[in-house]
C-alpha cells in the first residue's frame, strides 16, 4: 500500500487528532511570546522562522508526540522546506511519527465584505501542491472567516473554499476547508446554521470519490455538523479551538461525536523555551491526552 493510501486509512479509522503547526508571518510573534520568545530573540523573519522551527521541531521531536494519539499534523510552506534530524519535514513526521502531513497553504484573509473575509488570491498555487506533493504531504488547509449570518457573506466563503479545494483534488491531495466562524459572533449560531447549509449543498455537488475535509468551529448546538461527519465525500471533520482556552475547547470538543481536535494555540498552551526537556515533555503530554480524549467521542 502506498503512504499516500495508508495515510487516508489512517486519517479516517484510527482514533487521534490534528496538531496545528502552521503559524505563518503574521501570527508567529503571538504564537512566540507565548512560547516566552520576545522579539528581541530575533531581528528579521528569517531569524524568526529559525526560532519558530527550532520550537516546531522540540514539539515534533518530543517523545510524547506521535501517531499513537496525533493523527496528523498542519505545516507552514517555510516548515515543509526545513528539515527535522536530517529529513523533510513532511517525511520525518511520517517516517518517525507515523503521523500524517498537511501543508497550509492559503495566503491570508482579503478584508471584510458581507460580514466575512474570503482568502486573499493564491498566485503560484498549482507550483505549490506540485512541490508539496513532492515532499510527500498528504493534504492541505485553508482558512476563512465568518463574522456574521450575512447569507452572501457564507455564500462567498464557502463557494471560494470549494473551488480551490477542487483544484487541491484534482492535484492529488486532500483539502482541509476551514470556513471559520469567529467566536466573538453576536449571531454565532445564526451564523453555523448558514454554513451547514451552504457546506451540504457544495458536499453534495462534489463527484463522486473527491473526498475532502472541514475544519470548523466548535458549534453552539451539540452535534450541529452530524450531516457534515457522515457525508459520503468528507474524510473527517475537525474542529478549531478558536480562541478557547485549551479546557473549554476540549468540554465542548467532548460533546461533539465524530469530531476531532485540530487544535494551535490550545495545543501548545503552558509550553515555554524556559522549561526543561523534561518539564516540557510532561507539559506537552498532559496537553496531548486532553485533547486526545477530547477527540475520542
Amino acid at each position: 500500500m502506498s503512504n499516500f493510501n495508508q495515510q487516508l486509512e489512517k486519517i479516517k479509522n484510527e482514533a487521534g487528532f490534528i496538531a496545528a503547526l502552521d503559524q505563518s508571518g503574521g501570527s508567529t510573534p503571538k504564537a512566540l511570546a507565548n512560547y516566552g520568545v520576545d522579539a528581541s530573540a530575533y531581528s528579521n523573519d528569517d531569524e524568526m522562522f529559525d526560532v519558530i522551527h527550532a520550537m516546531r521541531t522540540r514539539i515534533v521531536t518530543s517523545p510524547v508526540f506521535n501517531g499513537d494519539r496525533i493523527m496528523g499534523a498542519i505545516l507552514f510552506e517555510n516548515t515543509m522546506d526545513r528539515e527535522v534530524e536530517g529529513q523533510g519535514t513532511a517525511d520525518y513526521l511520517w517516517n518517525e511519527k507515523r503521523v500524517v502531513p498537511f501543508l497550509k497553504v492559503d495566503k491570508g484573509l482579503a478584508d471584510e465584505s458581507d460580514g466575512a473575509q474570503v482568502m486573499k488570491p493564491m498566485p503560484g498555487l498549482d507550483e505549490l501542491l506540485q512541490r508539496a506533493r513532492e515532499k510527500n504531504v498528504f493534504g492541505t488547509k485553508m482558512r476563512s472567516v465568518i463574522k456574521t449570518a450575512n447569507a452572501a457573506g457564507v455564500r462567498a466563503v464557502v463557494a471560494q473554499q470549494f473551488e480551490i479545494g477542487r483544484q487541491i483534488v484534482a492535484a492529488g491531495l486532500v483539502p482541509i476547508i476551514e470556513p471559520e466562524v469567529d467566536i466573538n459572533s453576536p449571531q454565532k449560531e445564526e451564523t453555523e446554521e448558514l454554513l451547514k447549509g451552504e457546506l451540504l449543498a457544495h458536499l453534495d455537488r462534489l463527484d463522486e470519490g473527491q473526498l475532502v475535509m472541514l475544519k470548523l468551529t466548535l458549534p453552539e448546538v451539540d452535534n450541529f455538523y452530524r450531516e457534515c461527519i457522515e457525508h459520503s465525500s468528507i474524510l473527517k471533520v475537525v474542529a478549531l479551538s478558536g480562541g478557547y482556552s485549551r479546557d473549554e475547547a476540549n468540554q465542548r470538543l467532548a460533546r461533539q461525536n465524530g469530531m476531532v481536535a485540530s487544535f494551535s494555540r490550545a495545543l501548545t498552551e503552558g509550553l515555554s523555551a524556559q522549561q526543561s526537556d523534561e518539564e516540557f515533555n510532561q507539559m506537552l503530554d498532559v496537553s496531548i491526552e486532553s485533547i486526545f480524549q477530547a477527540s475520542t467521542t
